[in-house]
């Protein structure tokens, strides 16, 4: 994809990030009537699916150990299908990020993320102000997690 011209203002950043997520949410909304049903993918079909990369993830290309996510290469919501090849493997926390988010926003999010690391890392005051609501916005996002259940009585909680 050929990068987009930067803007020349915040406003216009912040105008052409909105227009972006209009147009997803647009796209979204005229597959839905489509309702194609989810797949459940075979065991042969994710192993194949896992080798595609040699068991990396395509999103981040960090080695995937234990569980992994089946990524639609071609989103679903964008009309993508459920055949095994438009499938690679990724972390869940890479694939759960990457949402359904259109090549050129993802590009957007992606040096939005690589600035704001180096604003963080510089101590700047934009960094740390923006490192303070993030560690704040973890927090709360954590505490709403889901946590496995540890059942009342000590022994049954080893395993055989």
């Amino acid at each position: 994809m050929e990068p987009s011209a930067i803007p020349s203002s915040p406003e216009e950043l912040a105008e052409l990030l909105h227009e972006l997520r209009l147009v997803r949410r647009q796209r979204k909304e005229s597959l839905r009537a489509d309702d194609r049903a989810r797949q459940s993918l075979l065991a042969a079909e994710r192993s194949a699916i896992f080798t595609k990369t040699g068991g990396r993830c395509h999103i981040c290309g960090g080695t995937i150990h234990g569980a992994w996510q089946a990524d639609h290469v071609f989103p679903h919501s964008g009309g993508g299908g459920h055949a095994a090849d438009n499938y690679l493997p990724a972390h869940a926390l890479c694939n759960n990020y990457r949402w359904d988010y259109t090549s050129e926003e993802f590009q957007h999010i992606l040096k939005l993320g690589v600035w704001l690391r180096t604003q963080i890392e510089r101590k700047t005051p934009l960094g740390l102000r923006a490192a303070k609501s993030f560690l704040a916005s973890e927090t709360v996002r954590e505490s709403r997690r889901k946590r496995p259940q540890i059942n009342a009585n000590p022994e049954s909680n080893h395993e055989a």
